[in-house]
């Protein structure tokens, strides 16, 4: 929805922190982050490797509770919620994809993107039907009853992103989606990602590459040891304009 014309924030992370104690060393993954998402965004949290974008992953996909700092989602503040209530946060708002595609080996397709409609007791009958339906909507209308070894690279992530979608969640959290994939089937993944973006879904997507996130998503979240070093916002005419700078500008600097 929005609200006067403004897309109203889905998710909030308020001041967060993300500590891990290791004897007397302490190692500060995410340090003191403050962003929104908005309703039906496509946003890019980028960094390299060790730059706390997978622990902040966590954090807003409500796999971790943050060590201080509050998490908003709907407005619901779940940094508080027991892992009970998490878990069923998880199954009916976020859909994940994972960069290692996360499928079971030993259930086929459809069975995959049905086993997250397992968990919310949709009865069977429903369940099979929407996970047809929706493999059929990612190109596997005919590979429904194959194995993850009997698909390739691109099509297991495709799978992935069906059972994404099977509990029409409002959120769609993507980590390096492309990254066990050559060139060509990225971009067709991420036509996906783009095609969801177009009809409504908000996407989170989690990488390490500048092209990707600059060529798909609104808003660019880079960080680096923890931190938000910058932001970065796609314009009409899809050129981005660096925050710090645009506030910059603002203050006749």
């Amino acid at each position: 929805m929005k609200k006067g014309g403004k897309r109203l924030a889905l998710i909030e992370l308020k001041d967060v922190f993300k500590y891990y104690f290791m004897g007397e060393n302490v190692v500060k993954a995410v340090d003191g982050i403050s962003i929104k998402v908005s309703e039906g965004e496509f946003v890019a949290i980028m960094g390299p490797s060790g730059s706390g974008k997978s622990t902040l992953m966590n954090l807003v996909g409500s796999l971790d509770v943050p060590t201080k700092g509050n998490i908003f989602l709907d407005g619901e503040n779940i940094s508080i919620f027991s892992e009970s209530d998490l878990a069923q946060l998880r199954g009916q708002k976020i859909g994940f994809i994972f960069q290692s595609f996360n499928l079971i080996p030993n259930l086929t397709a459809k069975e995959n993107v049905m086993l997250p409609m397992t968990f919310q007791n949709i009865d069977g009958f429903e369940r099979e039907a929407k996970a047809e339906e929706l493999l059929e909507l990612v190109g596997l209308g005919e590979r429904i009853n194959h194995y993850p070894s009997e698909l390739s690279g691109g099509q297991n992530q495709r799978v992935a992103i069906a059972r994404s979608l099977a509990n029409d969640p409002e959120v769609i959290l993507a980590d390096e989606p492309t990254g066990n994939l050559d060139t060509k089937t990225g971009d067709i993944v991420m036509h996906f990602l783009d095609k969801l973006h177009k009809e409504g879904k908000t996407i989170i997507m989690i990488t390490h590459e500048p092209e990707l996130a600059r060529n798909h998503a609104e808003v660019v979240y880079w960080l680096r040891d923890g931190k938000l070093e910058k932001t970065t916002k796609k314009k009409k005419g899809k050129k981005y304009v660096d925050g710090e700078l645009k506030r910059a500008v603002m203050r006749g600097k």
